[in-house]
């Protein structure tokens, strides 16, 4: 074989190994994306499964204070609405308003629900209580899981050079689930 022969086998042996070297990095460049992506969606259907929990108990836990605090319609009614409006959102952004709303409303309501011993020795009313309570931290641990699945996926999708391949696929951050600027202030308890 000539010297030109083997300069050129050289030469196609060198591409064959950057095409493939390229092959591989944006093959699992692009995968890591779709595992980390996928990551967050599972992470946050945890978190719906909780919210929809605590949206199925809502509805039994204002009947029960209704009996209890008839005169506290504008409580009840908010805690109603930001119900209402969590059913209704669509998108990742709406759903977690809508929480947050509901998640100051059910404040509210716990503050009214101070106001009543009679409503908080009621047996009942204790178990769904511990239910909501118990609910609301399932939501708090599925919360904290979203959101270290959103900040993984946003690390890779805003470093370097993962963020080129994040750009050119259509990869977006995702939105991290926060508390709302009234869950920042304790509720004030009066009797």
């Amino acid at each position: 074989m000539s010297k030109k022969g083997k300069i050129g086998l050289i030469v196609i042996a060198v591409l064959i190994i950057l095409l493939i070297s390229f092959y591989s990095f944006f093959k699992g460049t692009y995968n890591r994306f779709v595992a980390l992506e996928e990551g967050t969606k599972g992470a946050w259907a945890q978190v719906e499964n909780q919210l929809q929990r605590r949206y199925d108990l809502i509805p039994n836990y204002v009947e029960t204070v209704k009996g209890y605090a008839k005169h506290e319609k504008e409580v009840l009614t908010e805690v109603t609405r930001a119900r209402a409006s969590v059913g209704g959102a669509q998108t990742v952004p709406e759903k977690i308003e809508a929480n947050n709303q509901l998640t100051t409303a059910l404040s509210r309501l716990l503050v009214v629900m101070e106001r009543y011993p009679d409503l908080k020795a009621n047996q009942n009313f204790i178990r769904l209580q511990d239910e909501l309570a118990g609910t609301e931290n399932r939501i708090a641990v599925e919360r904290r899981r979203y959101n270290e699945a959103v900040k993984a996926f946003n690390v890779r999708v805003r470093s370097f050079p993962d963020n080129i391949m994040a750009n050119m696929f259509g990869f977006k951050e995702g939105a991290f689930f926060e508390a709302p600027e009234e869950a920042k202030t304790a509720p004030k308890i009066k009797f």
